[in-house]
């Protein structure tokens, strides 16, 4: 068995799930490059090689069954566990102008995308990698999320909050809620499940629109993904601190 520590992100091909990717491999985690697309998961492998990390790649479709079932499969074959899944991998759905998403003229199809990816593939993922998480001695779950996903924030009226965005961010909220109820149910075990903003990143997820680079955008999922243990669990973060639901 594979004594060095094994993480597995997902959408690990490029943006921030990629330097979450390089940073747990700086700090000497054997990281799962989690793509659907071959050449530029091999691309993003390949990178992060030549940057010094043990990476690996790993076929995965979260939104497709079989696919989260192998990737489930070669993890095992590879280390027989895993210490950190971060379920990175999420879609923005179909912007109007202004990047809003109007949910008087939602479409509905649209929505079912989103959340498919979103909420279902994380835990599709999640209950696939339990078994190998369980193996683990401090097995940690980390969802990036989004501050677009509090409802407390969103319905501050003091809260500057950007776009309607009826499809993409009641998909976090969803996700959020997810999140509490791993937490839950996994509170007499040593998993750790834990939900994070990474802000407003310049990436291609957005049109390279933000304050943020993909580094800086990590730096909070990595730290939730090394927590010491009985470190906090069911709670929602972003750089500055826990963030109110």
């Amino acid at each position: 068995m594979n004594e060095k520590k094994i993480a597995l992100v997902t959408g690990a091909n490029k943006g921030i799930g990629h330097e979450i990717a390089a940073g747990l491999g700086a700090l000497g985690y054997s990281v799962g490059v989690g793509a659907r697309d071959r050449d530029r998961r091999a691309a993003a492998v390949e990178k992060l090689r030549a940057g010094g990390a043990d990476a690996f790649g790993v076929p995965l479709d979260v939104t497709d069954d079989q696919s989260v079932a192998e990737a489930a499969e070669l993890v095992e074959r590879r280390a027989g566990r895993l210490d950190v899944l971060v379920n990175n991998a999420g879609i923005s759905g179909e912007l109007g102008p202004g990047w809003a998403q109007d949910p008087t003229a939602v479409d509905f199809g649209e929505l079912r995308r989103v959340v498919e990816t979103n909420v279902i593939g994380v835990m599709r993922v999640t209950n696939a990698m339990l078994p190998l998480l369980r193996c683990s001695a401090s097995p940690r779950v980390v969802n990036v999320s989004s501050r677009l996903g509090s409802l407390t924030l969103q319905t501050d009226p003091g809260v500057e909050t950007g776009p309607v965005m009826a499809v993409y961010a009641p998909s976090k909220s969803f996700l959020n809620a997810v999140t509490v109820q791993y937490a839950r149910q996994l509170a007499d075990t040593d998993i750790l499940v834990n939900v994070v903003c990474p802000g407003l990143v310049a990436t291609d997820f957005n049109g390279f629109h933000g304050p943020r680079t993909p580094g800086q955008g990590a730096a909070v999922a990595i730290r939730l993904a090394t927590l010491p243990d009985g470190g906090p669990s069911g709670a929602f973060f972003d750089d500055g601190g826990e963030i109110p639901w």
